[in-house]
């Protein structure tokens, strides 16, 4: 395990927002608190709005007419959505390994 890797698993559950730095945030505690109920409402959140905005990129970029404006702020939009689908999989991802096998 690199440094990376064992902090994030010392840390707990790498939660849907950043810091006030732009850090990543953790969460200690029961995974049934109220804070991870939230994180969890948060990152479907995330996704519905992920998904939300690949339907308007297919709309845009099927016009004909588009100014490098527009797509400068697709491309930004599309980034953060980015962003955040990759720390709601990793923090999945991360859960999902630490679960018992069946």
């Amino acid at each position: 395990m690199n440094g990376g890797t064992r902090d994030r698993a010392v840390a707990g559950r790498l939660l849907p927002w950043t810091g006030a730095d732009g850090g990543p945030c953790y969460l200690v505690s029961d995974v049934t608190d109220y804070v991870a109920r939230l994180a969890d409402e948060i990152e479907d959140v995330q996704i519905d709005m992920a998904d939300a905005l690949l339907g308007h990129a297919d709309e845009l970029l099927t016009e004909r007419w588009v100014t490098s404006a527009e797509l400068r702020y697709l491309a930004r939009r599309l980034s953060e959505s980015l962003r955040d689908g990759k720390r709601v999989a990793e923090s999945r991802g991360v859960r999902l390994a630490q679960r018992p096998p069946p």
